[in-house]
């Protein structure tokens, strides 16, 4: 049990890699506040971590600063304190980058790197406390500079950035902050292959290791490990859970 005792706020996990890091945290003893703007599947990820661990909550998330402040607040009132911050919430829409618009990257940045961002600040006091990790995500499509991607590739770049400032500033005081790149497959993924075969075929052969990783079991399994004590000498870094799609040099 890696995380036993251990407080845990992992942001959109109502489904998808967060909902596997979630599940993946509590089977390690970690009590886990899910944090997500759905109601309905945070509720349902809610019952599934309950089955696994003592004292889950869920917190409806609307992305907003003072609401970040808020459910951090709620989480040290229920549980005495906050271990691992991991942040994983982001919503984008896909956009050729002579047709991405304000609007496009306002709200890649004001559902990633904002929220990221204010909860870093908003969590460091206890963070601090607890010498804690901070998970925060990268992605291939700001690192390969993937197409029809400029607001998801800029605010995650931009995310990567706090990340390695943080960790410089916050090292000396014991607070861990790294991040995740990952290829999963999502629920979002697994409609887009029942609609596009072919391209998903084509995407999933550019995998040295020629499959989608899962969820709770690969993505899941290294926020584990950069929660855990294991990690301790390891901060401001990148670390690709991609099945080999980039090598970072």
């Amino acid at each position: 049990m890696k995380l036993s005792g251990k407080v845990a706020i992992v942001t959109g996990s109502a489904s998808g890699i967060g909902r596997g890091i979630a599940l993946a945290m509590a089977k390690e003893g970690a009590h886990v506040a899910i944090v997500d703007i759905n109601e309905e599947k945070g509720e349902e990820t809610l019952a599934d971590v309950n089955q696994l661990t003592e004292g889950a909550l869920f917190i409806k998330d609307i992305s907003k600063k003072e609401n970040v402040y808020e459910i951090v607040m709620a989480v040290t009132e229920k549980f005495g304190k906050i271990d691992i911050l991991v942040n994983n919430a982001h919503v984008s829409r896909q956009a050729s980058f002579i047709e991405t618009t304000e609007e496009l990257l306002d709200l890649s940045f004001g559902t990633g790197f904002y929220p990221t961002f204010h909860f870093m600040q908003a969590a460091y006091p206890e963070l601090k406390k607890a010498q804690g990790k901070v998970i925060n995500f990268a992605s291939g499509a700001g690192l390969d500079g993937q197409v029809t991607q400029t607001s998801y590739a800029a605010a995650k770049e931009a995310i990567r950035a706090i990340s390695r400032v943080a960790a410089n500033e916050w090292g000396p005081e014991g607070i861990n902050v790294n991040l995740i790149s990952p290829i999963a497959l999502t629920p979002g993924v697994e409609q887009w292959r029942e609609n596009a075969p072919e391209l998903y075929e084509a995407m999933l052969n550019r995998i040295p290791l020629r499959r989608l990783g899962d969820p709770e079991q690969d993505i899941g399994q290294v926020a584990v490990f950069l929660a855990s004590n294991d990690s301790d000498y390891i901060t401001g870094q990148t670390i690709m859970v991609d099945g080999g799609s980039i090598k970072l040099r």
